[in-house]
């Protein structure tokens, strides 16, 4: 290899390395964001996932409460929905709404579930949800007359991080269209201590 060769050779292989560092940059810029999507839903799926779990724990836990009591209060029943709303913390991004209905089931041939009473919780305020008296949907298995069940429900409008503010929304443009998840969880419970649970004016 002569001199000229030689002194021409380092310049190449410079060359091509500044050329390979070009292509990774490149590389990098399409990738990245790609990366970035896939570490951010991950992430936002977890909590989801974990936050229904709390959401499903939240109705159980009401609803074995009330099932406790033989009578209860609306001032009564609107303090347990509140310590409901504490097991989905630390998520704090939206508010539960808990709902407790006691179902009476008509002493009938064809039995018949009916609304003994109803207390709803819905931004930290109690008020009456559906009305005494009124007919209510409740699984075949369950009906038997005479029977009173107690049903706890609890749902939530799941706001993802990444879509909270509205700078977010901006910035993620058709993203937005999932910035809310509807999650809901619904049990039946038997009362423990008496064969009704009474609760006057809820």
């Amino acid at each position: 290899m002569n001199m000229r060769a030689r002194k021409f050779l380092p310049g190449v292989i410079r060359r091509f390395l500044a050329e390979r560092r070009g292509a990774v940059a490149v590389e990098f810029v399409f990738v990245a964001p790609l990366l970035l999507a896939f570490y951010f839903l991950t992430m936002e799926f977890s909590q989801a996932i974990d936050t229904n779990r709390k959401l499903d724990r939240t109705a159980i836990l009401v609803g074995d409460l009330v099932a406790q009591t033989p009578e209860i209060t609306p001032e009564e029943l609107d303090a347990i929905m509140k310590i409901g709303e504490a097991v989905l913390q630390p998520y704090g991004r939206t508010q539960p709404e808990i709902t407790v209905t006691g179902i009476e089931i008509t002493d009938e041939q064809t039995p018949r579930p009916l609304v003994a009473w109803s207390r709803r919780l819905s931004k930290g305020s109690g008020a009456r949800a559906a009305t005494p008296g009124s007919p209510i949907s409740v699984p075949k298995e369950l009906i038997s007359p005479g029977a009173f069940l107690i049903r706890a429900e609890a749902t939530l409008a799941y706001a993802p991080v990444i879509t909270w503010s509205e700078s977010g929304k901006s910035t993620l443009g058709l993203m937005a269209a999932f910035d809310r998840i509807d999650m809901g969880e619904r049990h039946y419970l038997r009362p423990r201590v008496s064969r009704r649970v009474k609760c006057e004016d809820c």
